[in-house]
């Protein structure tokens, strides 16, 4: 089944002890949070999953744990007493460690991973003025006392389509997952698009099988081909339907040579996905390169094995909290500290919390070329006022 919409034609750090220091040093003002005392160890509590009955848990919440001690060891003058409590991956017990937490003393919660988990968290101590940074991507979830630290379809929509209109697209196929994540994807896409002031050519969409997506790619090429599109955005990762759409498209005459293609998700993982034929010269964007392979190396370093992808976010949750604890205000996790506009340096780069619970995260982006990336555009290592 195809659905289609058409319009008319219109430097790398040497160490990451210095992640931690803000990009500016903005003043505060006390509410929507609790006070501290920055004079003594600051209680922050880490929701993992833990104790979870899912295959993996267990490893993702040992690689958040090692991921938020280590910040916490490039801490520079700054005391965390870390407690970490288990959800087993579920919003109840979620809810239950949130109330625990807190009930224990701490100022502010770092997780939990999943978003029911994190909505549970959140809903259960926003009585209580603590401001829960999850390590969801679901801005769904995002507002009042929850944040999320993952990467938010809009901001990597934003990013890539603000630097292809830079280089002269500007007429757009999007072709989206059937589910909710690629209905998301695309609202976040023809959002940015149209921010940019250009023209959603066309959309599409297909059965989420092989057979769904072998049925439907003849009449996809037919509409790009129709509606003039210069590019076309594709929601669906390397574990879905991107390998058979990488090749598909191509075979059905849309030359990836002129007609740019442009991922949501990351192209590189894993990374067998760079040697599919169809996506050379493709566009996705990533963290800064450069750090995120510092971090990988610190954390094999210390640990003996590579980080989760999830553990990154860990880190930047106490880089961030270090950094605002160290100024020495009382109101350093208020709603209003945690969202100052110069925002953190991080270990994948810099980011910034929003007011609306998400984020904004300083992205690269990447080109394949030979099986290859090559970063064509670095990440932005600072912010300038309230938007990239």
């Amino acid at each position: 089944m195809i659905a289609v919409f058409r319009t008319p034609r219109k430097r790398l750090l040497p160490a990451l002890a210095g992640l931690v220091l803000l990009a500016a040093c903005q003043s505060v003002n006390l509410g929507g949070g609790p006070s501290i005392n920055t004079g003594a160890p600051v209680p922050v509590a880490l929701l993992v999953p833990g104790g979870s009955e899912a295959a993996g848990d267990a490893v993702v919440a040992r690689s958040l744990e090692n991921a938020a001690r280590m910040a916490i060891s490039d801490l520079d003058g700054v005391q965390i007493d870390l407690r970490v409590y288990d959800t087993a991956g579920r919003p109840e017990q979620a809810a239950t460690a949130a109330r625990q937490a807190v009930g224990d003393g701490a100022k502010i919660i770092l997780g939990p991973l999943y978003a029911q988990s994190a909505n549970a968290a959140g809903l259960a101590v926003a009585s209580r003025g603590v401001n829960v940074l999850s390590f969801s991507n679901n801005p769904q979830i995002a507002g009042g006392n929850v944040f999320v630290l993952g990467p938010t379809f809009s901001n990597t929509a934003r990013r890539l389509t603000s630097y292809a209109t830079a280089q002269g697209l500007d007429d757009f196929m999007i072709v989206h997952d059937p589910d909710v994540a690629g209905e998301l994807g695309r609202t976040a896409i023809g959002t940015a698009v149209i921010a940019n002031g250009a023209r959603i050519a066309a959309t599409g969409s297909y059965e989420l099988s092989q057979n769904g997506v072998v049925q439907a790619v003849p009449d996809l090429a037919q509409s790009a081909k129709d509606s003039e599109a210069d590019a076309i955005f594709f929601t669906a990762s390397a574990a879905g339907a991107l390998p058979l759409l990488a090749q598909l498209m191509p075979e059905n005459g849309v030359d990836p040579q002129q007609v740019r293609y442009i991922g949501l998700t990351r192209w590189d993982i894993p990374p067998s996905t760079l040697s599919l034929p169809g996506l050379q010269g493709g566009w996705f964007a990533l963290p800064d390169p450069q750090m995120t392979a510092l971090f990988t190396s610190r954390y094999e370093a210390a640990f003996g094995t590579p980080p989760h992808p999830a553990a990154a976010l860990a880190y930047d949750g106490i880089a961030a909290i270090g950094a605002l604890v160290q100024q020495g205000k009382s109101d350093a996790l208020t709603v209003a500290a945690l969202t100052q506009g110069a925002g953190f340096a991080g270990v994948g780069g810099t980011f910034r919390l929003l007011t609306d619970g998400t984020n904004e995260r300083a992205l690269a982006v990447a080109q394949i070329e030979n099986n290859q990336v090559r970063v064509i555009d670095p990440a932005p290592r600072r912010f300038g006022g309230p938007g990239f």
